[in-house]
């Protein structure tokens, strides 16, 4: 049975912000995250897991557009990586991965955002122990792996984001036409994980083991590309501070996704509202983030 997701409950999973916290309370976030062809994806993520509140932000790109996005989003510490002749992160990244992952001890990974079909991807998923929200192009690496959900490690807590094309393409099915669908689609691919799993759309499903959940905000301002992107990077600036605090689960897991989707579209509806349905760009998410988290307090 479905849950629909209220502001009380949302303001209370919320994690909370300590009056002697300092950065390294709330969580470190690794986003593996762009290519040539999609540059600005990783952009987003990274700038919407700080915005969420996470204590520090790597961002691990292709070292051709290191420069240019260092100058552009300076509290983000960027990590350039080997890429192949198309711009993708190449397969050898791996063999600085877990040097970076000593250095900075980060607390989970976000990976695929914008990456293309980079060989790196399939090394990723099966090799970083760290707890990981599986996102855009990871999610399409998986899909092309037979058989992939039997050999998951499901003790590695992980959050998956897709939409209903990707979704459909995990489970080797079709897209789900019917409100019943999406929820045997989501709640199919929690028990072959056994992590916690988004189908985005309008009223975004998030299931894990028993629960399922059904957001009440949002529209179609949300409708746009990045979107997705900006939802990735909030929702994992959420785990790390609930991680941090309670420990990596599937329920802190839970507790960041449900409380992610709800306040990714909050900020829809306040930039709905303040320029159009019509106009609002995934960077406006991320300017109304601090707007709708500041709304989730004052309303609760």
């Amino acid at each position: 049975m479905r849950t629909l997701t209220t502001l009380p409950q949302i303001h209370s999973w919320l994690p909370k912000r300590p009056q002697n916290a300092h950065k390294g309370s709330f969580g470190r976030v690794l986003v593996v995250a762009g290519s040539r062809r999609m540059c600005g994806a990783g952009l987003l993520c990274a700038q919407s897991a700080l915005t969420a509140g996470a204590g520090l932000v790597y961002w691990a790109l292709p070292k051709s557009m290191q420069p240019a996005f260092a100058a552009a989003l300076p509290e983000v510490i960027t990590l350039p990586l080997p890429e192949n002749t198309s711009g993708e992160i190449d397969e050898s990244a791996w063999e600085l991965l877990p040097e970076i992952c000593e250095q900075f001890s980060p607390s989970l990974a976000v990976v695929g955002p914008g990456m293309g079909p980079s060989p790196l991807l399939p090394i990723l998923l099966e090799n970083l122990s760290l707890p990981l929200l599986v996102d855009a192009d990871a999610l399409n690496a998986l899909a092309r792996q037979p058989g992939w959900h039997r050999t998951w490690p499901h003790e590695r807590p992980a959050i998956f984001t897709p939409h209903p094309g990707e979704m459909a393409r995990l489970l080797n099915g079709a897209p789900a036409l019917s409100e019943t669908a999406r929820q045997e689609q989501v709640q199919k691919l929690a028990e072959l994980t056994q992590g916690v799993c988004l189908l985005k759309g309008a009223g975004t499903l998030i299931a894990a083991s028993q629960a399922l959940f059904e957001n009440t905000t949002g529209g179609p301002a949300l409708a746009k590309g990045g979107s997705g992107d900006v939802l990735a990077g909030l929702i994992a600036g959420l785990w790390a501070q609930l991680g941090s605090a309670e420990g990596f689960s599937l329920q802190t897991a839970l507790q960041a996704a449900v409380c992610g989707v709800y306040v990714h579209g909050l900020a829809g509806d306040l930039a709905s509202r303040s320029l159009s349905p019509y106009s609002v760009l995934a960077r406006d998410l991320v300017a109304h983030l601090p707007l709708a988290l500041k709304q989730l307090e004052e309303d609760a």
